[in-house]
């Protein structure tokens, strides 16, 4: 497999990356704007997004946008149209509230998993390996949500870094800083590796084996996306144990994403140190 994005691929990223930029919340008060979440909503329906695997849209593209939309925090829902879609176009018919995922006013990765429906009824209508393709989308679309949750912890660290200053230079001039940092990078760049490959994989290998390396990608992201976020709120001191600080919104929203359709060691033939 080519893991680089194509040109329509990387129109597709830079898209969602201005959508989430201009309209997710920059800050924890901005969670709570009405207005806001009300134009993000409108506009994320009008991009018809939630609809891309019935317009022909590969698993790899799905993930771009879900990653994009968890490294901006936006706080609409989006997985769980996307899955419903995927289901009803696996189906041939359209799939009702309660398919892929209840979605009541609100239900986001932001916030909580209230609503979400992991093992849809409709499933069951579905042919063995249609169902396991179905079961990596949603691992795999999970799992660049939280890489896109480490990215944006990650740059806000950074950004932080460059411009808190402790004796008299930033505090990111120093090498502990520097070092957790660059640290956290690494699991990122690894991240994103192994995630484009279970993406990749959705369509492009038989089912059993995309489902593995869903599970793979799964272990390795939420492991690594919890080390960034963590590490994003230590380089932000005291002030990042606070409510005001936004680096705990992108592990709250990591801790969420991770327990949907949540995959351990025992579920894979592949261990990580």
């Amino acid at each position: 497999m080519d893991v680089r994005l194509t040109a329509e691929q990387q129109q597709l990223r830079e898209a969602a990356a201005k959508l989430a930029d201009d309209l997710g919340p920059g800050s924890v008060a901005e969670l709570a704007d009405e207005r806001r979440v009300a134009r993000l909503e409108s506009t994320v329906a009008a991009t018809e997004w939630r609809t891309l695997r019935s317009d022909g849209a590969s698993g790899v593209e799905v993930a771009v946008v879900a990653e994009e939309f968890g490294r901006g925090l936006v706080d609409v829902p989006f997985l769980g149209p996307v899955l419903s879609d995927d289901l009803a176009r696996r189906l041939g018919h359209a799939v009702t509230v309660g398919g892929a995922e209840a979605a009541p006013a609100g239900v986001d990765l932001t916030r909580s998993t209230v609503g979400v429906v992991e093992s849809p009824s409709q499933l069951h209508e579905l042919s063995a390996d249609e169902a396991l393709r179905w079961q990596a989308l949603a691992v795999a679309s999970t799992s660049a949500d939280i890489v896109g949750a480490a990215r944006g912890a990650h740059a806000l660290a950074v950004d932080y870094a460059k411009v808190r200053e402790q004796y008299g230079s930033t505090i990111g001039s120093y090498q502990a800083i520097a070092h957790l940092l660059a640290e956290g990078l690494a699991l990122i760049e690894g991240s994103i590796s192994v995630l484009r490959h279970a993406a990749w994989a959705v369509d492009e290998l038989p089912a059993a084996e995309a489902v593995r390396a869903a599970r793979i990608a799964k272990v390795y992201c939420a492991r690594a996306a919890r080390t960034v976020c963590e590490t994003a709120i230590q380089v932000h001191g005291g002030i990042g144990n606070t409510w005001e600080c936004l680096a705990h919104v992108y592990l709250r929203r990591v801790l969420t994403a991770t327990a949907l359709w949540p995959v351990g060691l025992e579920d894979i033939d592949l261990g990580f140190s």
